[in-house]
């Protein structure tokens, strides 16, 4: 969600900052502009929709400049038009500024400055922080960019990752951080700035993470980190371990293709180095809890969005089926604003991919308040999350650029299992339980490469599925959750409306809807609650449905009563989602490309929600 890049060095610098724009795409936006410092001036271009409208806007000679910012917006303050479009300037036109996050005083701020005779230009929330930090540099005549920035930031109520430019020092980009990512990236002779490693990987990948509070003053040959109140902070440099070739495309048509075939590979990385077959347990170097302390823990707690909400739930049901421990399952959203009772014995897991999702961070950060231990499953090093919460699990599974969640969701899954394993080994899972799990988890890389074999027959079907309006995603037990996740990436990525719903529940309303023109996805596969979903199918097909059904390799039931069905094969119940999620990824996925939608970012969504 929004992206923002800055760069002060010897080189010009609009192609570097266009460049790195490019790389942010995936976190999804509606807007883009470009601010340089040059002769005395601060030059503004910027234009709505896609990066290719700004650069056709600047043309073959780009605008002049060594340091400057610039944005990719994702709309919540004001249309997503040229005006409202980052970077936003002061009334002189002497500094630019752009912002991820959300201002919460914005309105009384804007009536205040307006009182005092600042003129506005957009309807943006970001642009009062423009005007506070030009009133602040014009009152304090040898003051400092910095010091105005701050001072500033100090008047503000909610989120925000900033950087500015501005005449006075024009070879300066300050930058601050609360509640939105942001870095600093170090180079020889040159710096940026990016609320993502992905835009600068190409130059550096040497980062300091700006923590909460934190200011930082960045020229080409140093860069100090403060807080607010100007005291100087020492911040350890984080080394990327991933390079350009990993967050290429690697002959994929689409990102999310790429994503979804590189499943087995991220499965093993997240699996590598954490499996103990001789004990039946698993190895966990970073959960900073020993066993005495998880024995204490007589309730978990998970809290997640979207996607990590649905991998959430199917944690939910391995904790409660292996390692007996009562758990529930939140949307981070409504936790923080409600009064959820946890304590010292309560673990609460918060997941998500970037590790910077606003809502799972403040959850987290409530529970901590309140006295319990938490963890976080995320994707990406050094984020938020990750930094904040008591210890964790990495899921290794390499940068994820398409928006709607695919490996990431897998390997949030496998690492739940992992967890599980471990809890439930310090209760009530025998050894020879524990060697069968660790034997599944370890078989998974190449039962979802058999699935994954299977996209030409997911592609066909897709072709005759493509012009529906509505589809229904219908799953029981640990395959509840697949319906959901299912029938989110069919929104997401088609624009079909798509409902999941637990099977048994089609009868309580959703059954009216069903006729012959409505595709009704069954996941199927020959587990526990296998019989029951064949009596819903029978219900599906007697009012004219046609079913799609995802079912175990060798399943003749259902073959009789399916119109179509995908064929996966067996493993162990718990984690059978692993590879019922597979074909539902890619019937998504070919649907969305026969149907002309932009599969890495579509419309409305980002990639990392640091809003609420």
């Amino acid at each position: 969600m929004c992206g923002i890049v800055g760069y002060t060095g010897p080189r010009q610098a609009a192609a570097l900052l266009l460049e790195g724009l490019k790389r942010l795409e995936y976190r999804g936006y509606d807007s883009a502009g470009i601010a340089l410092v040059a002769d005395g001036r601060v030059e503004v271009h910027k234009a709505p929709g896609k990066i290719g409208v700004l650069e056709k806007q600047l043309g073959k000679t780009l605008p002049a400049g060594h340091a400057g910012i610039a944005h990719t917006r994702w709309a919540t303050h004001g249309a997503p038009n040229t005006v409202n479009a980052h970077p936003h300037t002061d009334c002189g036109g002497t500094l630019a500024l752009v912002h991820n996050g959300i201002i919460e005083n914005a309105g009384a701020l804007r009536t205040a400055l307006a009182q005092r005779g600042h003129v506005f230009r957009s309807e943006t929330d970001t642009e009062v922080l423009a005007h506070l930090v030009e009133e602040l540099l014009a009152k304090q005549a040898g003051g400092t960019l910095v010091e105005a920035v701050a001072g500033a930031l100090h008047q503000v109520e909610g989120t925000y990752g900033i950087a500015v430019v501005a005449t006075r020092e024009p070879d300066t980009i300050v930058a601050a951080r609360r509640g939105s990512p942001l870095l600093v990236a170090i180079g020889t002779g040159e710096n940026f700035v990016a609320s993502d490693a992905s835009a600068v990987l190409a130059h550096t990948r040497s980062v300091v993470y700006l923590d909460d509070g934190e200011i930082a003053i960045v020229r080409p040959a140093e860069y100090r980190i403060l807080d607010l109140d100007s005291v100087e902070k020492e911040k350890a440099v984080t080394r990327v371990d991933w390079d350009l070739a990993t967050i290429e495309r690697g002959g994929h048509a689409h990102f999310m293709l790429k994503e979804i075939m590189d499943q087995p590979e991220s499965l093993r990385d997240t699996l590598r180095g954490r499996l103990l077959e001789e004990e039946g347990t698993a190895r966990l170097g970073g959960l900073n809890i020993d066993d005495e302390q998880l024995l204490q823990v007589n309730r978990i707690v998970l809290t997640a969005c979207g996607t990590s909400w649905h991998s959430a739930l199917i944690g939910e049901y391995m904790m409660e089926e292996l390692a007996r421990i009562p758990s529930e399952v939140e949307y981070a959203s409504e936790f923080r604003y409600r009064n959820p009772i946890v304590d010292e014995r309560t673990l609460v897991v918060g997941i998500s991919q970037s590790g910077e999702t606003a809502d799972t961070l403040a959850a987290l950060r409530e529970a901590k308040r309140r006295g319990a231990r938490t963890l976080g499953l995320v994707n990406v090093v050094g984020s938020t999350i990750a930094r904040e919460v008591d210890g964790g699990i990495y899921l290794h599974a390499g940068p994820e650029i398409g928006v709607a969640s695919t490996k990431a969701f897998t390997s949030q899954i496998a690492a739940l299992a992992v967890l599980t394993l471990k809890m439930g080994r310090l209760r009530a899972l025998s050894i020879l339980q524990g060697r069968e799990v660790v034997r599944a988890l370890g078989r998974l890389p190449e039962l979802v490469e058999r699935v994954l074999a299977k996209a030409p027959e997911v592609e066909r079907i897709a072709e005759r599925m493509m012009r529906a309006q509505n589809v229904l995603y219908l799953g029981r037990g640990y395959n509840f959750p697949v319906a959901l996740e299912g029938a989110l990436k069919l929104k997401e990525i088609s624009y079909i409306h798509a409902e999941g719903y637990p099977a048994a529940e089609m009868k309580h309303g959703p059954i009216a809807l069903i006729d012959d023109l409505m595709p009704v996805v069954f996941i199927a596969p020959k587990d526990a609650v296998y019989q029951k979903v064949v009596s819903n199918v029978e219900e599906v097909k007697a009012r004219g449905g046609r079913v799609l059904a995802v079912v175990t390799e060798g399943d003749s039931g259902l073959a009789k009563l399916a119109d179509h069905k995908i064929e996966v094969p067996e493993t162990l119940d718990v984690l059978t989602p692993v590879l019922t999620v597979l074909p539902l990824q890619l019937l998504a996925y070919y649907i969305a490309v026969r149907r002309g939608c932009n599969v890495d970012q579509p419309r409305n969504l980002a990639k990392s929600v640091t809003v609420e």
